[in-house]
């Protein structure tokens, strides 16, 4: 069977029955189209690129229950714009946060109730950092404490650059999900 030569509807009721290659020929279809249409709107690429994966990751776990109406198209930009509009909440609610939380180290009087607070919070960042895995705390732990570059981490642990940079990228990610946006701001 050629899926290029199949039309959306007939793609879309392969689909809700598991077909992964009806799958793989709507991605190929769409992609490229949804992505220049996030990255034009959301400014960043990495960012448009994980609103497509996450977008079709959705579309693949809710394959059974789609009711489509007016078009693949239509409906694939729909839910585009959702997750983009859901991606601007988030972002200004961290921005408040963010903001509100500047505010109030700018304004706090009381310097005991500051530093309660900031022990409380480095105690909880160290407790997360300490659940790391052992070679992603110890990469971690060179790269923040002892500011060595890179390099110098994987020489002194015997690992390759590249595997240094990405326990960094997966520590950062994984502390941010568990310490949410202000880790980084903290980090």
């Amino acid at each position: 069977m050629l899926y290029i030569e199949l039309s959306d509807t007939e793609l879309v009721d392969l689909l809700k029955s598991g077909n992964r290659a009806a799958f793989t020929e709507i991605f190929n279809r769409y992609q490229a189209l949804l992505y220049i249409f996030a990255y034009k709107k959301v400014g960043d690429r990495e960012e448009a690129k994980d609103l497509i994966h996450e977008l079709f990751l959705t579309f693949w776990e809710k394959r059974a229950q789609l009711n489509i109406c007016g078009g693949l198209p239509a409906y694939l930009f729909t839910i585009l714009k959702n997750r983009m509009f859901d991606l601007y909440k988030h972002k200004k609610v961290s921005q408040r946060y963010l903001e509100s939380f500047q505010t109030y180290l700018d304004t706090e009087q009381n310097a005991t109730d500051y530093l309660v607070r900031h022990n409380e919070l480095s105690s909880l960042i160290e407790k997360e950092i300490a659940g790391l895995p052992h070679k992603m705390r110890e990469v971690f732990e060179l790269s923040r404490k002892t500011n060595l570059s890179r390099k110098e981490i994987a020489a002194e642990l015997n690992l390759s650059e590249q595997t240094v940079k990405s326990h960094m990228h997966h520590a950062l990610k994984i502390l941010k999900a568990k310490l949410g946006p202000m880790v980084i701001f903290v980090l």
